[in-house]
């Protein structure tokens, strides 16, 4: 006889077989406007999006640092532009001349710190709501801890409690080591529950909002700073005006009229070093005279790493040369050029390359001039070089070209380099190039008829760099606070204590029980303070 089946009608063996037969396929909730928002801000406002942003800013200032900047060296980007003209228009088009005024960077700059504000509010508020919680009261089970003890007194509870309120407190009470609440429990035991490791989350937050001030400040110095470099000779000066300086640069909400109108002049140069072959710096000193608005002219020094505090900046001394004093002469010996020109020193004895543009000139072709300055020059065979970085036998080893200087193109170029594009060497008879001496005081022609040259004094020059930057200071205290935030959320220990004080056949026994996060090698040490503090309530009894 089969099997009779009791199971109600439509119920097989498999039991999910009518749900998957029956049931209709599961619907999703559409977001909507409102929910899409919502979940574009928690992603934006996570950590994760926040790490992201921060290396993606960091890769997006690679082309700041690769490329020429309109803004540092347009000279740069000028030329990058005549030799890229192609590849240079797209780039110019997107910015990567200027990166750090583009869009592009500015919208990550910007998304990143609403990110780190997203991140850091949330958990400001919790981390304020749980600074002024209570600690958790104690558990019903020591037990269950590892690090326990138990101590049994003659002291009340009242004594016992006090004694431990101040071991956990400390010494500086408006600065406690825990937070101490005590209570009575309906059993009638009295405990006493301490927890330290606030400072840690505090530490945390203190870091990120450094971090957020660092952003702000930069983002301020880059609006408000200004940058002037200038080469001045000796005996010459020049003006805190934009059009003073050989490069300037100033952030957007710069404005020229915030500069003030001081004036400096340099007075004198001094370079010292060491008498031995290696003729290593020791010290230079720019002497300078200073006139600012409505004062008298003051004399001032300047040297390296001591700069000149000035008009709301500060002068730095960032390099210095010589600057031969010469007098160029064209064919019809009119004066086409005269006054110094600065060489830049190519090597620790002051080889010193400098370029000489004659424009200017009445008859015949234009004249660009190679020299190379030897402060003490030694001439042999072999060539002539320079031994010392002193003008104890000072040359200028030159060679001409002619032609078309180039400066009517419209590119911008460096004063220190010569375009010999359209331009003739003066060579000899040979082929070779012509190179000819020139000792100080004296007057030399120039090949091919071109005129004569007169090397009348050899000044020195120094390189100045003033930079005002309003947000230095803030950078300065954010980045302190962050290296402070971060050393305390990284060593400041997170830890909970409980006791509980119960009155047994007349005498009092105190439980104690401690938990940390994490591994923590002084949580025993920490109870057992308490512990011993309770012992030595008995030991002062007995006294």
């Amino acid at each position: 006889m089969a099997a009779r089946d009791h199971r109600p009608e439509g119920l097989t063996d498999d039991p999910y077989a009518a749900a998957t037969t029956t049931a209709e396929p599961p619907v999703l909730p559409r977001l909507g406007v409102t929910g899409t928002l919502r979940w574009v801000w928690r992603q934006l406002t996570s950590m994760r999006v926040a790490l992201m942003l921060l290396m993606l800013l960091a890769v997006v200032a690679v082309p700041g640092s690769v490329l020429p900047q309109r803004p540092v060296n347009p000279a740069a980007v000028a030329r990058y532009l005549q030799d890229n003209p192609s590849l240079g228009v797209w780039l110019d088009r997107l910015g990567f001349f200027d990166v750090y005024a583009s869009v592009w960077f500015s919208a990550v700059y910007l998304l990143l710190f609403v990110s780190l504000v997203g991140c850091i509010l949330p958990r400001l508020l919790v981390h304020l709501r749980a600074v002024r919680a209570r600690p958790p009261r104690a558990p019903s089970r020591f037990e269950r801890f590892a690090v326990r003890d138990e101590v049994v007194t003659s002291a009340s509870p009242e004594t016992v409690v006090a004694a431990a309120r101040a071991v956990l407190v400390g010494p500086l009470r408006a600065l406690p080591r825990f937070r101490v609440d005590d209570a009575v429990e309906p059993s009638g035991a009295q405990t006493v529950s301490a927890e330290r490791g606030y400072l840690r989350e505090s530490g945390n937050l203190v870091f990120h909002l450094a971090l957020l001030g660092i952003l702000v400040s930069v983002a301020t110095g880059q609006m408000l700073h200004y940058r002037g470099q200038a080469i001045v000779v000796e005996g010459r000066g020049f003006a805190n005006a934009v059009t003073d300086y050989d490069t300037f640069e100033a952030g957007t909400a710069f404005d020229p009229r915030s500069l003030v109108p001081f004036t400096l002049t340099l007075d004198r140069f001094t370079a010292e070093f060491s008498q031995d072959a290696a003729a290593r710096p020791r010290d230079f000193t720019a002497d300078v005279t200073v006139r600012e608005p409505g004062g008298e002219a003051t004399a001032e020094t300047i040297k390296v790493n001591h700069p000149l505090a000035i008009g709301g900046a500060h002068v730095y001394l960032q390099g210095n040369g010589y600057a031969p004093d010469v007098t160029v002469r064209d064919a019809a010996g009119e004066i086409a050029f005269a006054g110094p020109v600065p060489f830049l020193p190519e090597d620790p004895q002051y080889l010193s390359r400098g370029v000489i543009k004659v424009p200017d000139v009445s008859v015949g072709e234009q004249i660009g001039i190679i020299g190379y300055l030897l402060p003490t020059a030694v001439v042999t065979e072999a060539g002539a070089s320079s031994v010392y970085p002193q003008p104890d036998n000072p040359l200028l080893v030159l060679t001409v070209w002619h032609g078309d200087l180039g400066l009517d193109g419209g590119v911008p170029q460096n004063v220190y380099q010569l375009d010999t594009t359209a331009m003739t060497q003066a060579v000899e008879t040979d082929g070779t190039p012509t190179t000819f001496f020139v000792e100080a005081g004296q007057t030399v022609d120039l090949p091919d008829g071109l005129g004569t040259i007169t090397w009348d004094g050899l000044p020195r020059f120094v390189a100045l760099d003033l930079r005002h930057d309003p947000a230095l200071g803030a950078i300065l205290a954010f980045a302190i606070a962050a290296i402070v935030g971060l050393a305390v959320s990284l060593f400041t220990p997170r830890r909970r204590l409980w006791l509980r004080i119960r009155r047994v056949d007349g005498r009092t026994v105190v439980a104690g029980a401690a938990l940390a996060r994490g591994d923590d090698v002084g949580l025993d040490g920490e109870l057992a303070r308490v512990m011993d503090a309770v012992r030595a309530l008995d030991e002062r009894h007995d006294a």
